[in-house]
């Protein structure tokens, strides 16, 4: 742990980076058993899916500090370094809320034997970095069935995320009116055809949706006892509606009021940058972050409308190599505005934007492409790290 601890501290004293996740490494490496000795006697929350997992695990984070002390990987490293370095950060935290990386879960739990286990959703990703999702679907399914004494929190209206959830022991569902079914046609476990009636699916297997305990609607969620909380969020869209409503529904069996939850969930007005409007010059820049086809669908029905966009993609490692998703973005719903490609792989966008019929023009250095654009509000929308980047170069000038 101190030898760890050192390490982070060179990272972020050299620049070379915030010291959490090469932190974490050189403690795991000289101690292999180290993740599971640092969440012993804690009440450990696991978070994970395809989108959503920062933001849901600061939502249940702030909830639980109504009771006391939480260990968190604020920050989004959420493979097992970042796990360890956030439990290392606070040794004494009694409550634990960790995001952590799908293709990770299996190995963490068995490391941490997580108190409650949140799944929020399961999409296609960058192929080339976490896989295909339906295997991802098998190896959690295998993995919450070894959770015998876990609370599952699972979002029912995701075909896939409740086929892994139908393995626990004790799921809890929520209802969260999902709407991208890009993945969810055919059923994960006998490739049969999903029907969908009136926001209820099924499949002739026998797989269905099961009843929600806790539903979202509209900007209220229904508790178990039939009331109703409402969230008035301060960040936008469906999307964080849902994943509130699982934040809420986990805290409740944790011990916090829903009322309590949703007025300590009002405080969040950004995520680690996202939604977070900054002054430069004449602009008026809106961050938004868009890693895959689910997320980019979301962010793009959020975006004002009379609002200029500068889309930012790259591929490096962590965004990763692959750029087919392009291809499942419904770029579509960005004709009639004013639309700045940028970024690393900005020709690979403009090849898509020019047959989704977007009018755009294109400007390598993302910074000069919002300058460029008249005086008033614009709307950025970037991958992961062109996102990381760009909040950096924004904040210093």
């Amino acid at each position: 742990m101190a030898a760890g601890r050192l390490t982070a501290w060179l990272s972020r004293s050299s620049g070379l980076g915030r010291g959490g996740m090469i932190g974490g490494r050189v403690t795991l490496a000289l101690d292999p058993r180290a993740l599971r000795r640092l969440g012993q006697d804690r009440t450990v929350v696991l978070v994970t899916g395809t989108n959503g997992k920062t933001t849901t695990a600061l939502m249940l984070t702030r909830a639980l500090e109504a009771l006391a002390e939480v260990a968190a990987n604020s920050d989004g490293a959420n493979m097992p370094d970042g796990v360890l370095a956030a439990l290392a950060a606070r040794p004494d935290a009694p409550y634990a809320v960790l995001e952590v990386d799908e293709t990770y879960v299996p190995w963490v739990a068995q490391q941490l034997e997580p108190a409650m286990l949140v799944l929020l959703n399961l999409s296609r990703d960058q192929l080339d970095r976490v896989g295909e999702v339906r295997s991802t679907e098998r190896d959690l399914r295998a993995a919450v069935a070894a959770m015998d004494k876990t609370v599952v929190v699972a979002n029912c209206d995701d075909v896939l995320v409740t086929s892994a959830a139908s393995a626990a022991a004790k799921p809890l569902w929520v209802g969260t009116g999902r709407r991208w079914t890009g993945d969810s046609t055919a059923c994960p476990r006998c490739d049969g055809q999903i029907q969908n009636h009136d926001g209820h699916w099924s499949c002739g297997c026998g797989l269905a949706r099961p009843e929600p305990a806790w539903a979202l609607d509209g900007d209220l969620v229904r508790t178990p006892g039939g009331r109703h909380v409402d969230l008035d969020l301060r960040l936008p869209g469906d999307a964080n509606r849902a994943n509130a409503a699982l934040a809420l529904a986990a805290a409740q069996r944790l011990g916090v009021p829903p009322h309590t939850a949703a007025a300590r969930l009002r405080t969040i007005t950004d995520i680690g940058g996202r939604y977070r409007t900054i002054r430069r010059s004449r602009h008026s820049v809106r961050l938004m972050l868009a890693k895959n086809p689910a997320g980019w669908m979301e962010t793009l029905r959020v975006l004002d409308e009379d609002t200029p966009v500068v889309v930012a993609v790259n591929a490096q490692e962590a965004d990763g190599r692959d750029l087919s998703w392009l291809w499942d973005v419904h770029f579509e719903r960005l004709r009639g505005r004013q639309v700045v490609v940028t970024g690393e792989r900005g020709a690979d966008l403009a090849v898509r934007l020019c047959y989704a019929e977007v009018p755009h023009w294109a400007e390598p250095d993302p910074v000069a492409a919002i300058d460029a654009l008249p005086p008033g509000g614009v709307e950025l929308v970037a991958n992961y790290t062109a996102f990381r980047d760009l909040v950096g170069r924004l904040r210093g000038g």
